[in-house]
């Protein structure tokens, strides 16, 4: 892995880091050490970002989080592409999608002038082989239950039919046919995700399970190419070098940035101030002391970060209801939002994050007509906490709370960790902080207790929320089930597809139900306190979807 010089600051003296801003340099004491590449932050079209979390995957079909999302949608391009208004564009399609009356057939004419990195031209069969690839149990995509509007696509992921017989086939090199089982109505923000962007199956063959391991071992539509990433993982500092094949370069004016993982909002900061990091995000005493900086920016996100508890083992205490409540009633979230984060970061009053989905029928926000109850009640914690120790037939109870590594994280973690022990007696928790990677991966494989997690809208709707808490879906990790709420949230899904108001009242009642029984404990609504140099414009976020998005910056 690539030694960083950005990360000397813990170590070494201003004037030391000052030094290492001039050149390229080495390290001298490892022979195997890879140039430096970091562009001079006076650079006229180059940027420097610092990011809280390593990239855990650079394939389209495999990557699941925020941190690889930015990357992919910088690097790769879909049949649209959100804009700076947050509304879906046309990008490898040439137009909008001509819909049939029943809205089951999609038929897109694609770009002719959309090409790889490497010149050749992106065609029909690269969607269609993208799209088959991610939905193939043999990938083992946990994005693939996104695909399930498409026809035969659930029967392909349960390995009932194969990838082929998916609903989208090539009716030219340049024209697509998809086909769905439902009338989808947020299907525009998918054909601008990354789970749904093309691959080039020759490449994908090429380097076999080396795919997208490094930046040299993939090829890429979008506005800017991988390089200097050497892993998934893993690797702490990667660049988006400017894509000269891709269709709109003309409107691309960065030539390059400069990706580095910065954990701590101190180390963040001082690298901002000396001039080695153009974009950091802030967290905390430092988000509210730099509030008033004319360079300080707060990007709300449609991200809710939640606790979950494992209730997959059928012995599981997080089986008990009473101790879930007793959990949430015990969180006061706003000392959390406002003395520990300060980052603009909001409550949670909802599983769904507000200002992102409306009711059809009189624009109220969800959250608004939402009937969860997340409010801060000691009493209540306490005897929900006595109930559930006589249904338990405990006197105490102690478990490992799992949560990533990163400066906020790690102090939200700690300030859940105080207010359960304080608040119920007998109650022992002990915190783990992991690298990001390594959280996402035990809790794929159930591998934790209690977890600090969270999810950002795939999409603006409800149920890139709902969904994930389907009996059986991958993303379920607690396994919190319910026959009512899975019913009702395949309703919306199916029977309510093309009737707004009936879809939305029946996410309504199942949001109402996760809520009532607290399946999932929502702690807040995300929000990232940034500081951008002042140099830097037109960096567009997205509260759904990919947050982040360069194609617009420019270096003024």
């Amino acid at each position: 892995m690539k030694k960083k010089k950005i990360f000397s600051l813990i170590l070494l003296s201003t004037v030391f880091l000052t030094a290492c801003t001039t050149g390229k340099t080495t390290d001298s004491g490892d022979t195997n050490a890879k140039e430096d590449t970091t562009v001079s932050a006076d650079s006229e079209k180059s940027f420097n970002v610092a990011v809280t979390q390593e990239m855990p995957s650079a394939d389209l079909s495999v990557a699941t989080d925020i941190i690889s999302f930015t990357a992919l949608n910088n690097m790769y391009e879909g049949l649209y592409r959100v804009d700076e208004e947050n509304k879906p564009q046309p990008a490898g399609a040439n137009d909008f999608a001509e819909v049939s009356e029943d809205g089951l057939v999609y038929k897109l004419k694609l770009r002719e002038d959309a090409k790889w990195s490497n010149g050749e031209s992106v065609t029909a069969a690269d969607y269609v082989y993208g799209w088959q690839r991610t939905v193939d149990p043999a990938t083992g995509s946990q994005y693939a239950y996104l695909y399930e509007p498409v026809l035969n696509a659930k029967e392909i992921i349960e390995g009932d039919k194969k990838p082929d017989e998916l609903g989208i086939k090539a009716l030219g090199d340049y024209e697509l046919e998809i086909t769905l089982n439902t009338a989808t109505p947020y299907l525009d923000y998918l054909f601008a995700f990354p789970s749904f962007f093309p691959q080039n199956e020759a490449t994908v063959s090429e380097y076999g399970d080396q795919y997208a391991q490094t930046d040299a071992n993939a090829i890429y539509n979008g506005p800017f190419v991988l390089s200097n990433f050497e892993g998934p993982g893993t690797d702490t500092e990667w660049s988006y070098e400017k894509n000269l094949e891709y269709w709109d370069a003309d409107q691309v004016k960065v030539d390059k940035i400069n990706v580095s993982v910065v954990k701590e909002s101190s180390t963040a900061l001082n690298l901002f101030l000396d001039g080695q990091a153009d974009d950091v995000t802030l967290t905390g005493e430092l988000a509210q002391q730099n509030a008033n900086d004319p360079q300080y920016t707060t990007v709300k996100q449609s991200r809710t970060t939640y606790v979950e508890l494992n209730q997959n083992e059928e012995d599981s205490p997080f089986k008990n209801k009473d101790l879930r409540l007793a959990l949430s009633y015990a969180l006061d979230r706003e000392a959390l939002v406002n003395q520990v984060l300060g980052d603009g970061s909001t409550i949670s009053e909802s599983l769904i994050p507000r200002e992102m989905s409306f009711d059809p029928d009189n624009d109220k926000d969800f959250v608004d007509e939402s009937t969860a109850d997340l409010s801060f009640d000691e009493a209540k914690a306490k005897d929900y906490w006595e109930k559930a120790k006589k249904e338990l037939d405990i006197d105490s109870l102690s478990f490992e709370l799992l949560s990533d590594d990163t400066d906020s994280v790690k102090k939200v973690a700690e300030y859940i960790q105080g207010a359960w022990t304080s608040a119920l007696d007998g109650l022992e928790v002990s915190v783990t902080n992991v690298p990001f990677s390594v959280r996402l991966d035990r809790t794929t494989n159930r591998d934790f207790e209690v977890v600090v997690g969270g999810w950002g809208a795939d999409y603006a709707d409800p149920s890139s929320f709902t969904d994930l808490f389907i009996t059986d879906n991958t993303y379920n990790r607690g396994g919190w089930s319910n026959a009512e709420y899975d019913q009702l949230t395949t309703d919306a899904a199916t029977t309510y597809a093309t009737d707004p108001s009936a879809r939305f009242k029946a996410l309504i009642e199942a949001e109402g139900i996760i809520m009532e029984d607290m399946g999932v404990i929502p702690v807040y609504q995300k929000a990232e306190g940034h500081l951008i140099s002042e140099k830097v414009k037109g960096i567009v976020s997205h509260g759904a979807g990919a947050p982040y998005d360069y194609k617009w910056t420019f270096i003024e």
